[in-house]
């Protein structure tokens, strides 16, 4: 996992060639403009998911893991928690690993959670099982997805 702020996002560029092509995009939009839900970036190797949701308590967020793609989430403005848990340590899945979705679920409670603020990001690898979405009202951010 990165975690970093929009105005060092070059730092994390040479962890994959697509996430500069990623923050260009972001930085060149302005998402309040865009429609919601899902934009091309490049296809299905980039793209971003312009999110205006509900968030969920602690207890109710399921860990999730992805295996073709990279998470890229941009906190468009204060609000969300996101919980993180080594991937090695992930014991219960409540839902196995799905291609057509990417994705698996776990109910095992993350090890640490932290806030992600308005101009902050978190990258998340296949070996970041992460529980997005924590918080209390209104969640508004970006969601980009590379594909590995």
């Amino acid at each position: 996992m990165f975690i970093g702020t929009l105005k060092d996002a070059e730092r994390c560029f040479p962890l994959h060639p697509g996430l500069k092509t990623l923050f260009d995009f972001v930085a060149a939009n302005d998402f309040d403009a865009l429609p919601l839900g899902r934009i091309e970036i490049d296809g299905d190797n980039i793209y971003a998911v312009n999110v205006d949701n509900g968030s969920v308590s602690r207890e109710r967020q399921p860990l999730e893991m992805h295996r073709k793609y990279i998470d890229v989430h941009i906190a468009l403005e204060d609000g969300e928690e996101i919980g993180w848990k080594p991937l090695e340590e992930v014991r219960t899945y409540s839902q196995p690993y799905s291609p057509k979705g990417d994705c698996a679920l776990s109910t095992d409670e993350a090890d640490f959670y932290f806030p992600l603020r308005k101009g902050q990001f978190a990258i998340v690898f296949p070996e970041d099982p992460h529980a997005p979405a924590i918080g209390e009202g209104r969640i508004r951010k970006i969601i980009g997805k590379i594909l590995l």
